[in-house]
């Protein structure tokens, strides 16, 4: 289902890392706003309208906003994807394009990146040795690689101020993820422990906050062009 009002609206995932393989799915993901007036109902409209097949994600403007100012990966990744990945691109769009700097922030984007990278590493860890079956395997590299890109996506943008979607070297990431299905973890064990040090000793270059008065200039204003007509 697709909502009215779509602002952004992109492929995002194993596709736009450079990562999908010939069974992968395509993921996308957008941002649309409600009519204003609906914000001063009774009942408040949906803040996200999720499908899985196909796997799409819209987030309403308010809460796309507060997602991407806590620095989380997922969301944050469709103000920074190549620009022949983008599907739906209005001007209201392109405005937080060009200021999507200002949602990042130290903490926050090490926060995140490395509390999701964590958990892929436990999903890992909860496997065991590699002897399992085919398809766990599968799912155990997948999980691999994408706990190796998290760290580095997310240690880039802390060290240079920029979201890297498309991966340099992708066969790097998918090397990695064989290697732990096929039993070794300690190799994600000791990778996720070297950034964790890494992001300890490197200052970065992002602040300490946020600038949310950047995001909440453009929210009125997307509020402001969703108003009924005088």
């Amino acid at each position: 289902m697709t909502p009215d009002n779509v602002l952004l609206a992109g492929i995002v995932g194993s596709t736009a890392y450079g990562l999908a393989g010939p069974g992968s799915d395509i993921d996308r993901l957008g941002m649309y706003a409600v009519p204003t007036v609906a914000l001063h109902g009774l009942r408040q409209p949906a803040e996200s309208i999720v499908s899985t097949h196909p796997d799409v994600t819209f987030h309403e403007a308010r809460k796309y906003c507060s997602l991407a100012l806590g620095g989380n990966p997922t969301v944050s990744e469709l103000l920074w994807l190549p620009d022949e990945l983008y599907e739906t691109r209005t001007a209201l769009g392109e405005e937080l394009i060009a200021v999507r700097s200002s949602l990042l922030s130290a903490k926050r984007v090490r926060d995140a990146y490395l509390g999701y990278a964590t958990q892929q590493f436990r999903k890992l860890e909860s496997r065991g040795d590699g002897s399992f079956s085919s398809e766990t395997r599968h799912r155990t590299a997948k999980h691999a690689r994408h706990l190796l890109r998290l760290c580095w996506q997310g240690y880039t943008a802390y060290t240079t101020g920029v979201i890297h979607i498309r991966l340099d070297d992708p066969q790097r990431f998918l090397d990695f993820g064989e290697r732990v299905a096929g039993g070794d973890i300690d190799a994600a064990r000791r990778m996720l422990a070297d950034y964790e040090a890494a992001f300890d000793a490197t200052p970065g270059v992002l602040p300490a906050e946020p600038d949310e008065r950047v995001a909440e200039d453009w929210l009125r204003r997307v509020r402001a062009a969703f108003l009924p007509a005088a």
